[in-house]
């Protein structure tokens, strides 16, 4: 399982005078965010039961950083736009003052969701990933949206990865690409490095056994 962050959203419900407030931190369906992604609704509804028997709730950070914890989140269910959640800002701590400040201000007005991909659907043909099922690890208030190049493409890379991984342990023959993604992933082979990879290990272009010695290989690796 990875951890990710999720896109800013400008949808600060309430902000009450002693540091309440309430906002989603997530919405459901509708077109892909930032990162090709898609809520599904009822994604949370696993996670939310385990903190409300346990008496926890997700920790709330300033912007992601768990050295920076300006408050406490005190209730967070699903309604039919999103993940709803209301919470406390620790107003004797400078930067939940800060963070109240700058929120009644509009200077900042978003709240972002670290946690970890548990379930997913995956449209392979316009590059969409549908997110079924998560683990909701923090809501963050955030100035701006998460960085959505190098940490984005990392946690993609690992889930591909991750998939290919599992077709491997079932015995399943990869295909070309799947091959080179895997080579790439796991290695951090190039395009151009990978390709020939792919080309000798599944075309044969070699040994008569390439083939089947380069699956053998893989399959050991994921063993």
């Amino acid at each position: 399982m990875q951890v990710k962050t999720g896109a800013a959203l400008l949808d600060i419900k309430a902000l009450g005078d002693k540091g309440s407030f309430e906002g989603y931190a997530s919405t459901f369906g509708g077109d892909p965010d930032s990162y090709g992604d898609i809520i599904a609704a009822g994604a949370y509804t696993e996670t939310l039961a385990a903190p409300k028997a346990r008496g926890t709730m997700p920790k709330m950070f300033w912007q992601h950083d768990p050295r920076e914890p300006i408050g406490k989140w005190l209730e967070a269910s699903e309604d039919d736009k999103g993940l709803l959640v209301s919470g406390q800002l620790n107003m004797g701590v400078q930067r939940g003052r800060e963070a109240y400040e700058l929120l009644k201000a509009g200077d900042i007005d978003g709240l972002s969701i670290g946690y970890r991909i548990k379930g997913y659907e995956v449209d392979e043909d316009n590059d969409i990933w549908t997110l079924t099922k998560l683990d909701l690890m923090e809501v963050s208030v955030v100035s701006i949206g998460a960085n959505k190049n190098a940490t984005i493409a990392s946690v993609k890379s690992e889930r591909r990865l991750h998939e290919i991984t599992e077709k491997l342990r079932a015995g399943d023959r990869l295909s070309e690409r799947e091959f080179e993604d895997l080579l790439k992933g796991a290695f951090s082979l190039s395009n151009s490095q990978a390709e020939r990879a792919a080309r000798v290990h599944l075309k044969g272009q070699g040994e008569p056994d390439d083939a089947a010695t380069g699956l053998a290989f893989l399959q050991a690796l994921a063993g």
